[in-house]
C-alpha cells in the first residue's frame, strides 16, 4: 500500500514543495519506506512508498532522463519484465528494475502510436490494467 498526494493550484501560482512534503507526511503509514516530491510551477505531487519491487532503485516520483516526464504509481505491472526488451529496442534506457520505470518508458515510446490504449488501461474498471505494446 502506497500513498499519493498532490496539488494543482491553477492560475500559474507556484506550488510549494514544503506543502506537498507535509501532505506526504500525513500519509506516512501508507508508505514508510520512502517518499519523494516533484514540483513544476503550479503543479506538485508526492509519494509515500511501501517498497516491494526494486527496493533500492524504485524511488518516486520517477523522471525520464531528460526530465520531461514524471510519474508516481501505486500498483504492480505483472508483465513489466516482458515489456522491457521491446522498449529497449525502441530506444528506452532503464536505470532501475522498477515496474514504475517500465510504465514511464512505455508512455514515452508508445504515447504517440498507442496513446488511446494507454489511456484505456488507466481507466480499467476491474482494477487490473494490462499494458501491451
Amino acid at each position: 500500500m502506497c500513498g499519493i498526494a498532490g496539488w494543482y493550484r491553477r492560475s500559474g501560482r507556484a506550488v510549494s514543495s514544503a506543502v506537498v512534503k507535509r501532505q506526504c507526511d500525513t500519509i506516512y503509514s501508507r508508505g514508510p519506506d520512502d517518499y519523494g516530491v516533484t514540483v513544476d510551477g503550479d503543479f506538485g505531487f508526492g509519494m509515500r512508498r511501501l517498497s516491494i519491487i526494486d527496493i533500492e532503485g524504485g524511488h518516486q516520483p520517477m523522471r525520464t532522463e531528460d526530465g520531461r516526464y514524471s510519474i508516481v504509481f501505486n500498483g504492480e505491472i505483472y508483465n513489466h519484465l516482458e515489456l522491457r526488451p521491446e522498449l529497449e529496442r525502441r530506444g528506452a534506457r532503464f536505470r532501475t528494475h522498477s515496474d514504475t520505470e517500465t510504465i514511464l518508458q512505455a508512455f514515452v515510446c508508445w504515447a504517440t502510436t498507442h496513446g488511446a490504449a494507454l489511456t484505456a488501461c488507466s481507466q480499467s474498471q476491474s482494477g487490473i490494467m494490462p499494458i501491451a505494446g
